[in-house]
This record gives structure tokens, sequence and C-alpha cells, in this order.
């Protein structure tokens, strides 16, 4: 029998603890607003939108830190599934494989499991977020001019947590009754990075090209 959500999307069982908007902060406002969006059942290219007046910079940081807390629960979820003799190797199946690389450890592209590839990527993106020189939280601080590319390359491998998790472990989603909820998750990731370009088209080849069956709203014809 499926798990009811708040069963399986458990807070307790999030990969790194969540970023929190502070109240009161033009960054939380937008944060409910695009929260009351979604759950209005508006369109999700719709919900994606810029709001009129609202600034680009600050619509997109609030959407970085939510995919980062949706995505670090479904990988926290499904982290016990995903293991150091399953997932040797950070893929996509055959064809993919992710190296990690930063300016701290691993300075080249370096091969690693799954798992390691997951830590040093939630790890990274918890730094940059709470990065008051990338993402500022005090009113009338500019964002940097490289603040749309830091966004860039996180919700590129943000996309891979999800190819990998598809790929890989999509029979412990259905077991877990959590297919519907990761769908609409991925779909709305999908929408937003399309919406403003945010992701190579490249990078999304593993999706795009899934077998027909794999779990819905994985291929750009039925997402679109």
């Amino acid at each position: 029998m499926a798990l009811c959500l708040k069963q399986v999307f458990n807070k307790d069982k999030t990969f790194r603890p969540r970023k929190r908007f502070e109240p009161g902060t033009q960054r939380f406002e937008l944060y409910k607003k695009a929260q009351a969006s979604l759950k209005s059942g508006l369109d999700l290219k719709a919900v994606v939108q810029l709001p009129p007046g609202e600034s680009i910079n600050d619509w997109i940081a609030v959407h970085v830190v939510d995919f980062f807390n949706r995505i670090n629960l479904i990988y926290g979820t499904m982290s016990e599934y995903c293991t150091e003799k399953s997932c040797p190797i950070m893929s996509g199946g055959l064809k993919y494989e992710y190296r990690w690389q930063d300016d701290s450890k691993y300075k080249k592209p370096t091969k690693l499991s799954a798992p390691q590839y997951m830590c040093m990527l939630m790890d990274w993106i918890e730094m940059l977020i709470n990065n008051e020189d990338i993402f500022p939280t005090r009113i009338g601080v500019p964002f940097p001019k490289q603040f749309q590319q830091v966004c860039t390359k996180i919700l590129t491998r943000l996309f891979r947590v999800f190819v990998h998790v598809y790929i890989h472990h999509f029979d412990s989603i259905i077991n877990m009754g959590a297919e519907a909820h990761v769908n609409t998750c991925y779909k709305h990731f999908y929408y937003f990075i399309r919406e403003f370009s945010l992701v190579d088209h490249r990078e999304l080849e593993p999706l795009v090209r899934m077998p027909q069956g794999w779990g819905r709203g994985q291929s750009e014809s039925s997402v679109g």
C-alpha cells in the first residue's frame, strides 16, 4: 500500500537542513507568493513567470533555495537506496557520468560514487546560499554580477539529482507512493529553468530521451 506523502517526505529525512527565508523580508514575501501560486492549482508554466514589478534576481534566488530544499528532501528520502554498492558512480544510466569538481578538494573533475557526489553537492550549495556575498539578504545590498552564472551551475547540478533518482531509483519512488510528488517537483523545476534559460539544453538530454513509462512528465514532449 502506498504511503501518504506526509509519511514519505518527512522533514526529519532531509539530507541537509532546510534553508529558510527571514519573515518580513522581500525574499520571504516572494516565497509566499510563489507557494500560494503553486497551491492554487495554476498551470506550472504560469507559476514560474516573473511577477510584474519584481526583481528577476530575487525571483531566481527564491526558487534556487526552494528547489534546494525540495530536492534535498527527495534525495534524503531516497538516500537509503543510493549506496556505495548500488551506485559506485554518479551517473544517469550508461551514457551519462557526472564527475565532481570544486575550488578546494577536487580541482579536477573526479569520479565519485553517487552518495559521495550528493554529499559534496549539498554541502557546496548550502555554502553558496548562505554566503551573503552571493545571496545577499540585507535590504539595499545588490546581487553580484556573476549571480545568475552561479545559479546556473547550482541548478545544472541539481538537475543531475533528478537524472540519477529517476533513472536509478524510480522503482523505489513508486514503491513509496511518491511518484506524483516527485514528478510535480520535476515539472516545476523544468519549467523554471526553461523560462529563464538557466540550464544548457544539452544537460537536459538524459531525461528528454527517457523511454516512455519511466514516470510521467519526463520527456520534453510530455512536459510541454
